[in-house]
């Protein structure tokens, strides 16, 4: 979704405000491609990948929250729901032991 949102803000680009466009583009674009290196990580049981996407959902927590109220709450509510469950399922017991990094060999 926020290389979607990159691309739709490269759609909508005018030259009055190039500079925003630009950036705001580059910036998802880049949060995008980050996060779907680290999904393709969990898919592999890595547990670098845990770090950034729970930072990512936490950072998703805190734009549901500043979405709360008024015409925006289905939004804010859609948001947070879908940052608790990926927070569920890469924090859970099983996901954990699953990303753990090879221990073998090591004393206890």
């Amino acid at each position: 979704m926020l290389v979607l949102y990159a691309v739709a803000v490269l759609a909508s680009f005018s030259s009055a405000r190039a500079t925003m466009g630009v950036t705001t583009a580059g910036f998802f674009l880049v949060y995008g491609a980050g996060l779907t290196v680290a999904a393709w990580a969990l898919l592999r049981a890595r547990s670098w990948a845990r770090a950034p996407v729970v930072l990512a959902q936490l950072i998703q927590l805190g734009v549901a929250w500043s979405f709360r109220g008024g015409a925006s709450t289905a939004v804010a509510v859609a948001l947070a729901v879908v940052a608790i469950l990926v927070l569920g399922g890469v924090l859970n017991p099983a996901s954990l032991r699953a990303t753990e990094d090879d221990q073998e060999g090591e004393p206890d």
